[in-house]
């Protein structure tokens, strides 16, 4: 069964656009080095600098190797400048439907 990553960030106030684009260079990045990744990106509508980010891995191994790669690295820190606070997260499905 699949793993999730899952990241939650707080992003500065009025750098909300600038953390999407720098997201979005992570995930091409991801998606260059690990082809079939797929990530998505979810804004909190009450909290509107909080933002979740999910995707799915085949293993907590590929996750980690993820974690460590120069892809991940490098796309994290052209985030970091724009974050206040960053949790990230490893999840696995206990029920639900694919």
């Amino acid at each position: 069964m699949p793993v999730y990553s899952m990241g939650i960030w707080l992003v500065k106030p009025g750098r909300e656009d600038d953390f999407m684009h720098a997201w979005e260079d992570l995930a091409r990045r991801t998606r260059e080095a690990f082809p079939g990744a797929r990530g998505l990106l979810m804004r909190d509508k009450d909290v509107p600098n909080r933002f979740i980010s999910t995707g799915p891995w085949e293993s907590v191994e590929q996750m980690k190797e993820w974690r460590e790669s120069r892809a991940f690295s490098e796309g994290l820190a052209g985030i970091r400048e724009t974050i206040e606070h960053f949790e990230p997260h490893t999840l696995e499905q206990v029920a639900g439907q694919d």
